[in-house]
């Protein structure tokens, strides 16, 4: 089992939501390097930490599991959908998505400031300059754990 991040627009879609729907596919996400993640190294029962981002805190607000490995996105072929991409073919999709499964949402969020002072996130993609503006991001089991610790410490678990 891998552990990971993944950020979202509370605005658009939240832990909330998924709490509703209990298992959503995570689709439109049009960034390379988190693509690689989702479609080669996302499996089924990976734990993943859900982050709202653009938010007021941005920061962890709960946790999914991985549902279904990664498959090519339907939006990259839909002229008319947002996530769009005209050079992206069903015989070769330049897009890729998984789908989640509602685990456990937090009673409140665990601001990003919080987690900068978490001694072992140090290390993690989560808080490396030049990475914040990845949806997608690999956690180690230890950056699991700080999380994990942090938001029983804070009772929101």
């Amino acid at each position: 089992m891998a552990y990971w991040l993944m950020k979202s627009n509370p605005k658009f879609f939240g832990i909330d939501d998924l709490q509703r729907l209990k298992t959503d596919r995570w689709d439109g996400v049009r960034n390379y390097r988190a693509r690689n993640f989702m479609r080669d190294d996302m499996k089924v029962g990976d734990q993943v930490i859900f982050y709202h981002s653009s938010a007021k805190p941005s920061g962890v607000a709960g946790i999914m599991t991985i549902s279904k490995a990664g498959y090519p996105d339907p939006t990259q072929f839909h002229p008319e959908h947002r996530h769009y991409d005209p050079i992206a073919t069903e015989d070769e999709p330049r897009w890729y998505m998984v789908d989640v499964e509602f685990e456990q949402a937090f009673t409140d969020v665990i601001p990003l400031l919080d987690l900068k002072f978490l001694p072992a996130l140090e290390d993690s993609l989560l808080l490396r300059k030049g990475c914040q503006q990845l949806t997608v991001i690999p956690l180690e089991p230890k950056h699991w754990q700080a999380i994990m610790d942090m938001a029983e410490t804070l009772d929101l678990i």
